[in-house]
């Protein structure tokens, strides 16, 4: 971003924020604003605002792709900068601003393919860590926020007084955890996988619930609730509160009466005259995520200089006194940690809920993707084939007990078998050597619905009496690298479009096949059949002290797995768990 000095040499200032007014008045002002500015945007659009007589053949077009929240305040600075004339060294900026979501300009930019945008604002930083993290994206730069707002609970006033509010606070679990209680109170929210603000609240539950014992299990639950009720959008999960006065519209149970939303949403829903309750606004105590609405440049390199001086300058704009207040009358912050309180007392929120207690910095990349990856396999069905080693070695005693590794081993698989719902399809295979015929392995349960009964009993019985039933074979040896390439094939096969595909094995030691396949030749067979729109990761767990940790690595990681080591056989639950969250959220290792 550093080749050029910015355009005409005008930096931005900031505004006072603060502007006190009851809320009322505020809200009847900010309906004002809005209809102004959203004639202002039709203006744009049309074409209807002409540039000055200094302006009218040499401006500069410059294309904004936003999140729709902040696009009508973007494309009311755009206005103001027609109708002031606002130059890039000496040419009027001709800022045409598009509503996209943002998981949408993600998926777009991530194909490489040209976007025919210069500038991206999407809502959080979230997306550009998504896009600058691929290899194969258009390249992306940040060049600074232009504003932010917190992301908290919104309640209908009936629902909110049940929970004290204003005067009562709560951490985010414990007002998670308060809808999860009470039937008449119910949490939506936008899908995390599509939404900053879905997203960076599961992170905070996530991190709050690991935190006390038990806690995983928390989160999961948590999840599996918020889950039933997710929209694809924020703007979708808006249309999911009551229509009339009661706050819960008859009882109807499609209708939600909290929402997860951010500050400036909350805001703009107080302000709009459609109809519907004003929302209260709880802030977790435990602090708020923000929304920061990074100002991002699109594929610097291919714009010409004109292009990209305009894009700095309509950003340095954004910072100016004017946009300042375009931008809180649109309900964001230009300050996160003062923000007026006449913006807080329109958007639903009142003193004493800690409106200032913001995050100081953002989600760690690692929180978010273990967050996402738990979301994935909570709510997400899995199709989960595992392998498991029956060689003799699994007749050796662990320390410590009077049980041996294979006794251990059924132990943890059925107590993982028990974090399973009647959607997810769970297979099991069990390896040694010429167990069928020439073949080191056996199919003893084929994957299927643990709810699925055909014959004697469920999928999830058949799969219990198998686990019990495991024995190891008497001077088996292991036979690691046919069973890998088989049951690998044989799970891309028969991949479930939907659900979350993975192959899980468990050997306590180094492949002891001399009539097997190579390693590398394992290798790149393995990496010949991973298909990125087809996702099967292979996770591999060695047990013990004598399994390989560096090969099972190496095996997992040409499907996009990972290699795990447990010394402790009763560890394989935990693992394994472990190492499906990193799967689902797209890490490994």
């Amino acid at each position: 971003m550093g080749r050029h000095s910015l355009p005409d040499e005008r930096r931005a200032g900031t505004a006072d924020p603060r502007i006190r007014a009851r809320r009322r008045t505020v809200a009847v002002a900010t309906v004002l604003v809005l209809t102004v500015a959203g004639g202002t945007a039709v203006a744009v659009r049309g074409g209807l605002f002409s540039f000055g007589g200094s302006c009218k053949d040499d401006a500069v077009h410059l294309t904004v792709a936003a999140s729709p929240d902040i696009t009508p305040a973007l494309t009311a600075t755009a206005a103001y900068a027609r109708e002031k004339n606002i130059t890039s060294d000496g040419r009027c900026l001709d800022v045409r601003v598009t509503a996209r979501e943002s998981y949408k300009v993600t998926d777009s930019l991530q194909t490489g393919k040209p976007t025919g945008i210069q500038v991206w604002v999407p809502d959080s930083g979230l997306w550009v860590e998504r896009v600058t993290g691929s290899t194969t994206a258009t390249q992306v730069t940040g060049a600074g926020n232009v504003a932010s707002t917190p992301v908290g609970v919104a309640m209908v006033p009936a629902a909110a007084k049940t929970l004290g509010w204003p005067k009562k606070t709560y951490a985010w679990t414990e007002l998670v955890g308060a809808t999860m209680q009470d039937d008449k109170l119910k949490l939506g929210a936008a899908d995390p996988t599509r939404s900053s603000t879905g997203l960076l609240a599961l992170t905070r539950i996530s991190a709050a619930a690991s935190r006390v014992k038990g806690g995983d299990t928390q989160a999961a639950a948590m999840a599996k609730a918020l889950s039933q009720r997710t929209s694809d959008s924020d703007t979708q999960v808006l249309d999911t509160l009551p229509r009339d006065d009661s706050g819960t519209e008859r009882g109807n149970p499609k209708r939600n009466q909290a929402l997860i939303l951010s500050e400036q949403a909350a805001f703009a829903h107080n302000a709009s005259d459609e109809g519907g309750q004003d929302l209260d606004l709880f802030y977790p105590k435990d602090g708020t995520p923000l929304l920061d609405y990074p100002y991002t440049l699109v594929d610097e390199a291919g714009q010409n200089t004109d292009e990209s001086r305009a894009a700095l300058r309509f950003m340095t704009l954004l910072g100016e006194p004017a946009p300042q207040r375009i931008l809180r009358k649109y309900g964001f912050r230009t300050d996160a940690q003062s923000p007026s309180r006449a913006l807080v007392t329109a958007a639903g929120g009142s003193s004493p809920q800690p409106y200032t207690r913001t995050a100081t910095e953002p989600e760690s990349p690692t929180a978010v993707k273990e967050a996402l990856g738990m979301w994935t396999i909570t709510v997400q069905s899995a199709r989960i084939t595992t392998v498991v080693d029956a060689s003799a070695s699994m007749s050796e005693p662990v320390a410590g007990t009077d049980q041996s590794r294979m006794d251990v081993t059924k132990s943890s698989l059925l107590q993982a078998l028990a974090t399973f719902t009647p959607e997810d399809e769970i297979g099991l295979w069990k390896f040694s050597t010429k167990l069928d015929g020439d073949k080191d392995y056996r199919v003893l349960v084929p994957t299927a619905r643990l709810g699925d009964s055909k014959g004697a009993g469920t999928q999830r019985e058949k799969l219990s009496a198998a686990f019990s039933s495991l024995k190891p074979v008497p001077d088996g040896a292991t036979g690691l690298y046919d069973t890998t390439l088989a049951a690998y094939k044989a799970a891309v096969a028969s991949y479930a479009k939907g659900k979350f595909n993975a192959l899980v094995v468990l050997t306590d030691g180094a492949n002891q096949d001399p009539g097997s396949i190579s390693r590398s030749s394992l290798v790149a067979e393995l990496q010949k059949l991973t298909d990125p729109e087809r996702p099967v990761p292979l996770i591999a767990i060695a047990v013990g002290p004598d399994a390989d940790k560096e090969e099972v690595d190496q095996i997992a990681k040409a499907t996009g797995g990972s290699g795990q080591q447990v010394n402790d056989p009763a560890q394989i639950h935990a693992v394994m768990l472990k190492a499906i969250v990193a799967a689902g959220s797209g890490t490994t290792g």
